[in-house]
């Protein structure tokens, strides 16, 4: 398998190198040749597979040329090894829980795929790779624990000061040894920038060796199809395909779940719920796509003014905005709204959501209210306890916090810097290795 970058289809990699690069020297995002399709077969039959047998066969046409099976099957085994379950919190609405890894949130899954397809791929090399990485929220958490320890990389978070929750803050900020997290003042959007400036920087390349681990890289992005084919694995409603509703900020989440789509999983509709930065819903609406400056929110992971994965979505769909339109809808949640939703389903259905998964229940159950005979999930992709600050007031209950109370006792480690590409090419230089 080739990828080939968006800004221009004749600059190619293989996964290897696409994965190292983490985008093209042209700044353009990596996208597959082709995409894999699975036959009726394989969807009739799912239940036959085991979750790393559906892993395997799903990524293996990606990374065959650059990755041993034996290979992909360690990596994908150890990518997946917890709970991934579907569980039903109405008649008609389904939860696909993703807070079953090691940082509560949905990104465990691609940043352990990433990190040691990383790892295989520099073993040899005699210089160190830096991984560069801008997070709104959970993505910092998640590299930070899949690439701790793995030698040969050394890891560098930017996040924005003041607009991450405690629990994710402390999350990132505290592993030290190859982890250092930079507290930028400003919001995701800059953070994301300062990645993008320095990815294009060629003489911060002569000295660096640098590579991304957000889902502009393919390693990140390519694995989070896998939970989409295990929701239907657990489906129990094989003769009606469900409607998928993704809290949606940077994109990555509901693109690879679209690529699965095209691969042939059988979903009625995706919803990109959206929490009050909503580019994309307007975009959806009046065909006008107009980056927007991030707006804070409850649902911070989400708060993204310019997600990076749009170019990919619409290039799923040929750049086609009828047929987009006919696959993906978006929907606006506000806050309120969210906080509304989160007390609600407590008391009526004993669940708990954090703030993104409610922006997904939300706009899935706006949906189902209009139409006939059609259940969904939403992915839940955050665990409460990452937000107990904004839940418990809204439950009117507190949230048992023995899962990370360790982390809570911690005090975090972080440089402070401001959205200014020459104090992080400073800083990148100084602790050049």
């Amino acid at each position: 398998m080739r990828y080939y970058s968006l800004n221009d289809s004749t600059h190619t990699a293989s996964f290897a190198e696409a994965t190292i690069e983490g985008q093209g020297m042209d700044k353009g995002l990596y996208f597959p040749q082709t995409i894999p399709f699975f036959h009726k077969g394989f969807f009739q039959d799912i239940t036959q597979y085991t979750r790393e047998e559906i892993a395997f066969m799903v990524l293996h046409p990606y990374v065959k040329d650059d990755l041993p099976d034996e290979e992909l099957t360690r990596i994908v085994s150890e990518t997946i090894n917890f709970s991934i379950p579907l569980v039903q919190v109405s008649n008609d609405i389904f939860c696909l829980e993703l807070f079953h890894g090691p940082t509560q949130a949905f990104k465990d899954v691609g940043a352990r795929f990433m990190s040691r397809c990383l790892g295989y791929f520099v073993r040899n090399n005699n210089k160190e790779v830096t991984v560069l990485v801008a997070t709104s929220g959970d993505t910092g958490g998640a590299v930070a624990n899949g690439f701790y320890g793995v030698e040969g990389v050394n890891v560098i978070i930017l996040y924005p000061s003041g607009k991450v929750s405690p629990v994710q803050e402390l999350q990132l900020t505290t592993l030290g040894g190859n982890i250092t997290a930079l507290e930028v003042a400003g919001n995701f959007d800059d953070c994301q920038a300062l990645v993008k400036q320095a990815f294009s920087d060629n003489q911060l390349k002569e000295h660096l060796f640098l590579t991304s681990a957000n889902s502009i890289n393919v390693a990140r992005w390519l694995p989070q199809q896998v939970y989409y084919f295990l929701a239907w694995q657990q489906w129990p409603y094989k003769s009606n395909p469900p409607v998928v509703s993704v809290p949606s900020g940077n994109f990555g989440n509901i693109c690879a779940g679209l690529l699965a789509f095209k691969s042939g999983l059988p979903v009625r509709r995706f919803i990109a719920a959206c929490n009050a930065n909503d580019v994309v819903p307007h975009y959806l609406a009046n065909g006008r796509y107009n980056p927007q400056k991030a707006i804070a929110t409850l649902s911070n992971a989400m708060d993204v003014g310019d997600p990076s994965n749009w170019v990919r979505i619409r290039q799923l769909f040929e750049n086609n905005l009828e047929s987009l339109r006919s696959s993906v809808l978006a929907e606006s949640i506000t806050d309120r709204e969210t906080l509304s939703t989160i007390e609600q389903v407590y008391k009526q259905h004993h669940y708990t959501l954090d703030p993104h998964g409610a922006v997904g229940y939300t706009a899935l159950a706006h949906y189902l209210e209009n139409v006939e005979d059609q259940k969904g999930y939403f992915l839940e992709t955050a665990h409460p306890i990452k937000f107990y600050e904004t839940i418990e007031p809204a439950i009117g209950n507190s949230i048992d916090k023995s899962i990370v109370h360790s982390l809570l006792t911690k005090k975090k480690t972080s440089i402070k810097i401001s959205p200014d590409y020459t104090q992080l090419k400073d800083f990148l230089l100084a602790n050049a290795r």
